[in-house]
């Protein structure tokens, strides 16, 4: 009895870390799919069917077959080790709701940009946005059933990226995948942090 006692209160006294990952790209990128495949809880989603109301606002000759769309966020949580937790916010992928991404992103530690090489010009914003925030970044192309496959190198070069952003394949749909990832860039972030002067 008494060692259980003493078990319980130094697991209390343990501490553990909560990280914010911001999973962000253009629409249709997978953003939803991935913190779908990867969160332990139910994700929060805040989808809303796609209308001829947003005609002439979204593009989506590239996606005909989807038909809802993120508004605000998604948002959702996964525990890598006993003493780190990150909580996942995928933002909308729409341009007319870019205006959130500031709010999304405060305190994050890292981002993953979601790509899908069959439209890279979608990526181009999320690229800029997150360098000119000096928040850390990887690049994760998402393997789209039967979509072309070029090397990392390609990629980083379409993207003009600097040397060291690291650019993955990851499969949206699977959960080790989409956890691969997450690792990464939290070690990305972490060398990042600790690289910093004082």
């Amino acid at each position: 009895m008494a060692y259980g006692h003493s078990e319980r209160r130094s697991s209390a006294t343990r501490s553990s870390s909560a990280t914010k990952i911001v999973i962000s790209g253009g629409f249709g990128a997978g953003k939803t799919t991935f913190v779908g495949a990867v969160s332990e809880i139910m994700p929060l989603r805040t989808e809303a069917i796609v209308t001829n109301a947003s005609q002439g606002l979204d593009v989506l000759g590239a996606t005909p077959n989807k038909n809802t769309t993120t508004v605000a966020m998604d948002f959702g949580r996964i525990t890598l080790a006993d003493d780190l937790v990150l909580y996942l916010f995928g933002t909308p992928g729409q341009r007319r709701f870019w205006f959130m991404w500031d709010d999304l992103v405060r305190g994050a530690i890292g981002a993953i940009i979601l790509v899908d090489v069959r439209r890279l010009e979608d990526s181009f914003a999320a690229v800029d946005f997150f360098e000119a925030r000096k928040l850390p970044f990887l690049i994760a192309v998402n393997v789209f059933d039967g979509g072309p496959r070029y090397s990392a190198d390609a990629v980083r070069q379409a993207l003009a990226l600097r040397e060291g952003i690291p650019v993955l394949d990851v499969d949206a749909r699977d959960r080790n995948s989409a956890k691969a990832a997450l690792i990464a860039v939290t070690e990305y972030a972490l060398m990042n942090l600790s690289s910093l002067p004082g």
